[in-house]
């Protein structure tokens, strides 16, 4: 069997293996950021890694390291924010622009390393080694295991946190887990596709996974399906047409939601599995 031209290069098959563990991670867990209605406080996570990074810079250190403090303690106080949706997004906005104001300072006060930070903001998947490779994979699984864990009270809270209070399940406690499980996951999702663009694994194929299956068990087997999909053909598109990879994979992202909405068959979502 004839391995296609693109995979005999190390950059492409680093690529292609970094997004893959993304998509599948990313998209399982996005499935529930839709789920419970959360897309504005996944899409601010990933851009709060942004002055992680920059103030990682600014003192010397690896903005990997930065990024995550910044994601996971930004999770922390969103948990802490409010207990319903409207709640949470004033404080999910103000913590963003606050933020993005700290990012904006500490490259001012330190353009020399400003690149690696600004990288963050728009993904380097064609730049992945192995080591980053290792810390993708390790990550990926420990948030996949604390998924797997909180997996049937998280399911009942998404649904309907009332009634899962009333059956005594710590909904306040499942609703910080899962943010931190976000944030890990937003923090190595960040530097392959971009804090910038970040909906196209963590919301694209979960909301078209959401219109087409009310069944969760259906829908999560569909996120990963079409987040596979939709990496790896932008990884070849972006090959073969010269274009950044990162726009490639969110164009497919955008089609595959805009299909979803001009075919979705107006379901709701069930707690059948």
């Amino acid at each position: 069997m004839t391995v296609p031209e693109f995979l005999r290069y190390d950059f492409m098959q680093n690529a292609f293996l970094a997004t893959t563990i993304i998509a599948v991670m990313g998209s399982l867990v996005g499935y529930f950021v839709v789920l419970r209605r959360q897309a504005f406080g996944s899409h601010a996570l990933s851009n709060i890694g942004f002055a992680g990074a920059a103030g990682a810079s600014l003192i010397g250190a690896e903005p990997m390291v930065g990024l995550l403090v910044f994601v996971l303690g930004a999770a922390l106080l969103m948990a802490w924010s409010g207990r319903n949706v409207s709640e949470r997004d004033v404080s999910v906005g103000m913590i963003l622009m606050f933020s993005l104001g700290l990012g904006a300072l500490f490259i001012n006060l330190y353009s020399a390393n400003a690149n690696a930070a600004i990288g963050i903001l728009f993904g380097s998947v064609f730049g992945i080694d192995a080591s980053q490779i290792r810390w993708i994979t390790i990550t990926s699984l420990v948030v996949l295991a604390g998924l797997v864990a909180i997996f049937r009270p998280l399911r009942f809270a998404s649904l309907n946190p009332d009634a899962a209070r009333a059956r005594g399940i710590p909904v306040s406690l499942i609703d910080t887990l899962f943010l931190l499980l976000l944030g890990a996951a937003s923090a190595i999702a960040v530097p392959v596709i971009g804090a910038l663009l970040s909906f196209a694994i963590f919301i694209g194929p979960a909301s078209a996974a959401q219109a087409w299956s009310g069944r969760i068990g259906v829908g999560l087997a569909l996120t990963v399906l079409l987040s596979l999909g939709e990496s790896w053909g932008g990884l070849v598109i972006s090959y073969y047409a010269n274009l950044p990879a990162s726009s490639c994979i969110a164009g497919l992202s955008f089609g595959l939601y805009a299909l979803s909405r001009l075919t979705r068959h107006g379901v709701s979502t069930s707690t059948s599995h």
